[in-house]
């Protein structure tokens, strides 16, 4: 069995440069990795999605085990057989949608009982099951079952919930045990409160994970919050493993993390955006909805080589969305998920060059422009 790790090959600032080894293949960091919800990236074919670049996908343990089963998967020989992707999957344990669920569960030292959004039907999560539902799937990186509240929430609740998912990381890192090839990552809380931030990572640290995530952003508390906690969260955690964001986000979002210390991101806003009509570019986020672009023969953005931007027109991708097409959410998705890539790619390198400051100052710049003016 190969052997799995974290290795950083060059810094700048707190911009970290590195490679995340697994054993189908080495995740190139700072990551984004599309999220396959469901077994798939709504609108792609897995060869289409490994042809924007992407080294990982996440899958996600709450709707996989709801349907088709954990289970079933595991006979079918695994997500990846499943699902025809042969590079590493990360899935997430299930607490974010479990927590979401609001009025369908029930929340215990031992776990959360709730009710299927799909059938009504009941089912339990816990550290253990949730531990054993990411075994079934085969899940090459596997997080802990956590609680996260909503932001934002008074400390008392922070912290009940921060102690309660600090236990749980414990009960997952026991459920998960000796699994060579597989990592299992823990997830730090705390919400906005430095010290307790402080206290998650201490816990998280003593009790000793694969990678680290930070949880718990990304949930209402807007970006300048967001960023006022990156600048020390990921500091809190060991400098020689992966740091994971959970849950982000829009491209400045991402720049943002990786400036403060972030290895890795997923989210589903590059699909999710595709599929209502909205494409980011370098000069921002353009809604193809517009009749702006209706007799517009030009590029989505000339300097993309995504089959979005080298074989259609802006008026023709606005024709199809407008025609509710099944082509233009593959077409806008596609085109996302490649500049997501192409957006990481060139941080990798500007790292890699101890040129990152400059690079971002770029980005800026660019997105400052805002989108071409209209024919």
């Amino acid at each position: 069995m190969a052997s799995t790790g974290f290795t950083r090959l060059a810094q700048d600032g707190k911009a970290r440069l590195g490679e995340i080894t697994t054993t189908r293949g080495t995740i190139r960091t700072p990551a984004f990795m599309p999220v396959g919800t469901a077994a798939t990236v709504k609108g792609m074919m897995p060869e289409s999605v490994a042809a924007t670049g992407a080294d990982v996908l996440l899958g996600n343990t709450y709707h996989l085990m709801l349907r088709p089963g954990a289970e079933r998967i595991d006979r079918l020989g695994g997500l990846h057989r499943f699902m025809n992707w042969e590079r590493p999957i990360l899935t997430d344990s299930g607490g974010f949608q479990v927590m979401s669920l609001a009025g369908l569960r029930k929340l215990t030292e031992d776990g959360v009982t709730f009710k299927s959004h799909i059938d009504g039907s009941r089912h339990m999560l816990s550290p253990e099951r949730s531990m054993e539902i990411q075994k079934l799937l085969g899940s090459d990186i596997v997080m802990a079952f956590d609680e996260c509240p909503a932001l934002p929430a008074d400390r008392d609740r922070i912290a009940e919930s921060m102690a309660l998912s600090m236990r749980w990381a414990a009960r997952s890192r026991e459920a998960f045990g000796d699994r060579p090839g597989h990592m299992l990552f823990g997830i730090q809380q705390g919400g906005l409160e430095e010290d307790l931030r402080g206290q998650s990572a201490e816990a998280l640290r003593s009790i000793g994970f694969d990678g680290y995530a930070v949880g718990g952003l990304a949930v209402g508390e807007g970006q300048e919050a967001m960023f006022g906690c990156l600048d020390y969260a990921p500091d809190m955690l060991p400098e020689d493993k992966p740091r994971y964001l959970m849950g982000v986000g829009k491209p400045d979002d991402i720049v943002g993390a990786v400036k403060r210390g972030i290895d890795m991101m997923d989210c589903v806003l590059p699909s999710r955006s595709g599929r209502t009509g909205q494409a980011f570019t370098r000069r921002g986020v353009v809604n193809l909805r517009n009749a702006r672009h209706a007799d517009d023969p030009r590029p989505l953005d000339e300097s993309c080589g995504c089959p979005a931007c080298e074989g259609y027109s802006r008026a023709y991708l606005h024709h199809v969305i407008r025609a509710k097409e099944m082509i233009a959410g593959m077409l806008l998705t596609w085109h996302n998920l490649h500049y997501y890539q192409v957006l990481m790619g060139e941080m990798r390198a500007a790292i890699g060059a101890g040129a990152f400051e400059q690079w971002e100052r770029g980005f800026h710049a660019d997105r400052a422009q805002g989108d071409i003016a209209p024919l």
